[in-house]
């Protein structure tokens, strides 16, 4: 057994499966908290932070599509959803909407818990890892520096965020209201200017970037060899 100390929600209207979940996780010694419906879930994201959490798609009232594209828009917080629908574009629905990962009922929960603890291993290695290479840049999150060519630039907290954030998710496409949000940034032209700020401080071309791109009529991805 493991010591953990991540708290995860589990928001599902069956009952059952509420249960057996806190059971199971319990046992694996995370600490867990339920909710049967999106406004039980609303009420519990107001007073506790919460490492990750399993939500339900299919509940009355705000079904578990509307709940994840409102949490993502208030807080970063890890979800994976739990479907009975097994088609392709109910799924990509789910991930485009912000959903970390999803798992079709019914299931083992031994896959649910492998799943959990890969999206959290995944958070806790850019949290502890503070340098990266992005082609020939190495990026410093912790001394928010980025080295290129024998030279080295300052990067400011916004940068740093927009940053952390995509070399979390290399190959995730962000808007600009996206990435407005994690950079506390509102207006789409100081958003375009920090993207270009970004690109000549890592890219060897940044007229021309290869890493930090633009995705027309969705936003910017930044990709790593």
């Amino acid at each position: 057994m493991e010591n953990n100390k991540n708290h995860i929600l589990i928001v599902d209207d069956d009952d059952r499966i509420r249960n057996l979940l806190k059971d199971y996780l319990s046992e694996n010694s995370y600490i867990v908290s339920t909710a049967e419906n999106a406004e039980q879930a609303k009420e519990r994201l107001e007073y506790i932070k919460f490492d990750i959490i399993i939500l339900d798609v299919m509940m009355p009232g705000q079904n578990g599509y509307e709940l994840t594209k409102e949490i993502k828009n208030r807080i970063k917080v890890p979800i994976i959803l739990l479907t009975a629908k097994g088609e392709v574009e109910n799924r990509i629905k789910g991930l485009e909407l912000g959903a970390d990962d999803y798992i079709g009922k019914p299931f083992e929960p031994r896959e649910l818990l492998l799943r959990i603890k890969n999206i959290i291993n995944k958070n806790i290695k850019i949290n502890f890892k503070s340098k990266h290479k992005v082609g020939s840049a190495e990026i410093d999150l912790n001394k928010m520096i980025v080295y290129l060519n024998n030279n080295s630039k300052k990067i400011n907290n916004s940068e740093k965020k927009v940053l952390t954030e995509m070399l979390s998710n290399p190959g995730k496409i962000y808007s600009r209201e996206e990435i407005g949000k994690i950079s506390g940034i509102s207006q789409e032209r100081s958003i375009d200017v920090m993207i270009t700020r970004l690109r000549q401080k890592i890219e060897m071309n940044p007229k021309n970037p290869k890493y930090l791109q633009t995705v027309r009529g969705s936003g910017y991805v930044l990709w790593i060899e």
